[in-house]
C-alpha cells in the first residue's frame, strides 16, 4: 500500500540521518505481556530509541503529562532489529518489523511443569548496535494459565478505565492531560475482575486478557493504571497506529478474540465491554461464531436511548444462542448477574459495593 511504503521510506530515511549525524539515543527493548500454554508461548515487544519517559505521581502537573505522552507518541523505532529470547534452556531469534515490533514463538517439546501463572523469558538485542555501546536486554513474562473455568476478554476504555471514548476531543484531552495515578476507572471494577479471576469457589486462576484499539505508544501507562488502581494482571492486546493499519477497528478486536478461543480451545469465555463503539456487535459476532463458548458478555453503557435499542436486539439475537448479553447501568449490575449464573462469589457482591463506597 502507497501510505505504508511512504511511511517506511520516511522513517528509515530519519533513521539513517539520525545515525549519520550521531543523534540516535540508546536503544531499548519494550516487551508486552505474553500469553501462552503449556506447550506453546507467544511474547510480543518493540524495539526503540529510548523516550525518556518520566515516572508519574499523582501530583504531576499538566504539563508533565503533556510532555510524557508527547515523547510516547514521538517515539523512534529501529526497524529490521534482531532479538534473541531465552526460556529455559531455549532460544529464539526474531527480527523487528518497519515499526520496529517483533513477535516470539516458543513452541516447548515438553509440556510446562508445575503451576501456571507467569514465566520469565529474557531477551538480548543482537543488532544493529546501541549508540554508545553495551548490551541491551529486557525481561518480558508470559501468563500461562493454569486451573482456569473461564477465561475474560475486556475492553479498555469506558470499559474499565473512564474515557469518553464517544467524544474524541473529551478523549484526547482526557488521555494526553492525565497519566495512571489521575485517569479514573469505574467503579467497582477491580473488585469485579478480581471476583472472575477467582471464580465461583475463589481458588480459580480465570485469565484476564485485555483488548484496546488504543496504541501501544501508551502501553507503559495502561499497564501502570491497572496496577494503580488494582485490577487484575493480564496481557494487553492493543494497535499500532500507523497509516497502514487506522480503522480497522472490528477486524483487529475479532480477529483477537478468535485467536485467543483458538489458543484457549477448551475455555469458555466472557466479554465484557462498552456501548460506545462496536463492541456489541463484535461480541455478537463472537457468539454468533463460537456457540457455547461465550458464558456471558457484558456491556457497560455509556451512551443514547437509540444506541441502547440497537444493543437490546443484539442482546436478543444473542440469548437466542444460548448467551446472556447483559447491558449494564454500573459495575453493582454486572456483579449480581455474574453471581447469580455462578461465574463468581456471592461475597463478590459485598466486595465492589465496599470498594466503590472507598473510592466514590
Amino acid at each position: 500500500m502507497i501510505a505504508r511504503r511512504v511511511e517506511e521510506h520516511f522513517d528509515a530515511f530519519r533513521f539513517a540521518l539520525k545515525r549519520h549525524l550521531g543523534l540516535l539515543d540508546p536503544f531499548e527493548i519494550l516487551p508486552y505481556r505474553g500469553y501462552g500454554t503449556s506447550t506453546e508461548l507467544f511474547l510480543r515487544g518493540r524495539v526503540l530509541e529510548e523516550a525518556g519517559i518520566t515516572h508519574a505521581s499523582r501530583d504531576d502537573a499538566v504539563w508533565k503529562n503533556v510532555l510524557n505522552m508527547a515523547r510516547r507518541f514521538a517515539s523512534d523505532e529501529v526497524a529490521g532489529a534482531r532479538v534473541r529470547a531465552s526460556f529455559e534452556g531455549l532460544q529464539v531469534e526474531t527480527t523487528a518489523d518497519v515499526e520496529g515490533f517483533f513477535e516470539v514463538r516458543f513452541q516447548l517439546a515438553e509440556p510446562l511443569d508445575g503451576p501456571g501463572g507467569w514465566h520469565q523469558v529474557g531477551l538480548e538485542l543482537l543488532s544493529p548496535p546501541s549508540p554508545g555501546g553495551g548490551r541491551v536486554r529486557s525481561k518480558g513474562h508470559v501468563l500461562v494459565p493454569h486451573g482456569a473455568r473461564f477465561g475474560v476478554i475486556s475492553d479498555l476504555d469506558d470499559t474499565v478505565v473512564r474515557s469518553s471514548a464517544t467524544n474524541v476531543l473529551k478523549m484526547a484531552w482526557t488521555v494526553v492531560c492525565n497519566n495512571a495515578h489521575t485517569r479514573l476507572p469505574f467503579e467497582g471494577v477491580a473488585a469485579f475482575y478480581r471476583a472472575l479471576q477467582l471464580g465461583p469457589d475463589n481458588k480459580s486462576s480465570n485469565p484476564v486478557f485485555y483488548l484496546s484499539s488504543s496504541p501501544w505508544n501508551i502501553y507503559d501507562m495502561l499497564v501502570d493504571f491497572l496496577n494503580v488502581h488494582g485490577v487484575p494482571h493480564g496481557p494487553l492486546f492493543l494497535k499500532d497506529w500507523s497509516l497502514s493499519v487506522l480503522g480497522k477497528h472490528r477486524d483487529y478486536k475479532i480477529g483477537v478474540i478468535r485467536h485467543l478461543l483458538r489458543t484457549y480451545e477448551n475455555l469458555p469465555f466472557v466479554l465484557i465491554g462498552d456501548s460506545g463503539e462496536e463492541d456489541p456487535e463484535i461480541y455478537l459476532q463472537a457468539v454468533q461464531e463460537h456457540q457455547g463458548r461465550i458464558k456471558a458478555v457484558y456491556i457497560r453503557d455509556v451512551t443514547s436511548v437509540e444506541r441502547d435499542a440497537e444493543v437490546r436486539a443484539m442482546a436478543d439475537e444473542a440469548r437466542k444462542l444460548g448467551t446472556e448479553m447483559v447491558a449494564v447501568s454500573d459495575t453493582t449490575v454486572a456483579v449480581e448477574h455474574a453471581a447469580s449464573i455462578g461465574l463468581i462469589a456471592p461475597d463478590a457482591i459485598a466486595a465492589v459495593l465496599a470498594e466503590s463506597a472507598a473510592i466514590f
